[in-house]
């Protein structure tokens, strides 16, 4: 697969000597269109500065001449004045006029600055919807990484913040500016393969890192471990607790990868059905989860969800999917959606496209591709569209009513499995119908004092 950009660990090394510029810059579009002036560019503050905020932060809003980043925040000490130091040696190495960078470990202070205009958020999952209702209260527009968040009511004061502080959202569903998957759209859509019946979804479900026993030791003197918990419940330190490699799989900050892997082709679900999937539905099924140490979600699950107008979805892990999913595709992607219309069938992913129907097959094929076949998308568009969305250039293509819609299937999967039974959800009313039990689990309590 095609990738443009670097990695975190890579850009605190070339940043240091000068390398990240000409590595980076001719790769990259490196402006929005109708490209304002100097005295009109988008000022963006980071919150979250680990391995996927450091990538997203070389990748979508470095190269950019029309935005600068001025503002970085994140509990580790280390980690934060590492990123700052290294922008500023960014813009300063490639002769950018640039506002000084600061680092920041309140997030409350770095939104009280006037100068910055939006902010990028990519911190854990249990963090997300909270950080971004703060960036609306506070007028910021937002860019929020996948998968949403943990509480659906949460899910709808964000929703009221953006609108009563006209902020506009943009949510981390990168893929929708890929062309294959457009043009996947657009033939769904126009009826293509027919009247869509059913639909097949699956992702990642594990990884292959064993769950570590937590044991507890002292809190790293550079790191305050109190403000990355948050609004979750405070545990015990140990160290595997707040890695990449688990945090997705601890109950207090995500459901894990059901939500983070299952957000891409659930997106494309909603993204091309939205009108079939905006209604009432029901879901059970299986799953397995990992033993009661760090790691304490679901890892394998098996759903079945069937809407009110008839249309039904199987979303499935990979393990599942290799054996009832993928057998028709000669490209075995560890995320997709495949659509079954009356006429045949389209199946879409980040790298992939294929159908049954021949003249679909090589419209969708007709793309550059790597050597191992896979279809090369620009994947670092992100921070473009988004500084053109703020500016009115474009209408958002991830809005949040759709991320809330996608994100909920993956939440409703969780609680059937959780609870070992059939759930319907109604999205008018905001609940599964007739269960309080079940729609606790879809109401987080938040920890003083970090509550809205």
């Amino acid at each position: 697969m095609k990738n443009n950009s670097l990695s975190r660990r890579n850009f605190v090394r070339y940043s240091a000597t000068g390398i990240i510029g000409t590595a980076l810059m001719p790769n990259i579009l490196t402006s929005c269109s109708n490209s304002k002036g100097a005295n009109d560019r988008i000022n963006v503050g980071h919150i979250g500065m680990g391995s996927r905020g450091g990538k997203e932060l070389v990748s979508y809003f470095l190269p950019l001449t029309d935005s600068r980043s001025i503002a970085v925040c994140d509990p580790f000490k280390n980690r934060r004045e590492i990123v700052a130091n290294n922008i500023n040696k960014y813009y300063k190495g490639n002769n950018v006029s640039f506002y000084e960078c600061k680092a920041y470990l309140d997030m409350d202070e770095m939104l009280q600055r006037k100068d910055i205009d939006a902010v990028h958020i990519t911190t854990p999952d249990h963090w997300h919807v909270l950080a971004a209702i703060k960036a609306a209260r506070a007028g910021k527009h937002v860019m929020l990484a996948k998968p949403l968040g943990l509480s659906y009511p949460q899910n709808l004061i964000l929703a009221k913040e953006l609108k009563e502080n006209n902020v506009k959202f943009h949510y981390g569903t990168q893929q929708r500016s890929f062309e294959h998957l457009q043009l996947g759209y657009n033939l769904i859509r126009d009826g293509s393969i027919g009247e869509i019946e059913r639909v097949d979804v699956w992702a990642l479900g594990k990884h292959t890192l064993p769950s570590p026993p937590c044991a507890a030791v002292s809190v790293p003197p550079d790191f305050d471990f109190d403000r990355w918990t948050g609004p979750a419940s405070l545990q015990a330190y140990c160290p595997d607790l707040v890695t990449n490699d688990h945090v997705s799989y601890n109950n207090d900050y995500s459901i894990g990868f059901l939500a983070s892997e299952g957000a891409p082709p659930l997106d494309l679900l909603v993204w091309i059905l939205k009108d079939k999937v905006n209604g009432n539905y029901s879901c059970e099924g299986t799953g397995k989860n990992w033993a009661a140490d760090v790691n304490n979600n679901i890892l394998s699950w098996d759903l079945h969800y069937k809407y009110q107008n008839g249309l039904e979805v199987h979303f499935a892990s990979d393990d599942i999917a290799i054996q009832e999913m993928m057998h028709h595709r000669s490209k075995k992607e560890g995320n997709g959606t495949t659509f079954y219309g009356s006429k045949g069938w389209i199946s879409l992913s980040a790298s992939s496209a294929q159908s049954n129907i021949p003249a679909i097959n090589t419209k969708l094929n007709d793309f550059p591709k790597d050597a191992r076949g896979w279809i090369n998308s620009e994947k670092n568009t992100m921070g473009m569209r988004f500084l053109s969305v703020i500016r009115d250039q474009e209408p958002e293509l991830c809005p949040l009513d759709e991320a809330i819609i996608s994100d909920t299937i993956s939440h409703i999967g969780d609680i059937a499995f959780r609870t070992g039974r059939k759930v319907t959800w109604d999205p008018n009313r905001g609940e599964i119908v007739g269960d309080a039990e079940a729609n606790k689990l879809y109401i987080r309590a938040m920890r003083a004092p970090y509550q809205l």
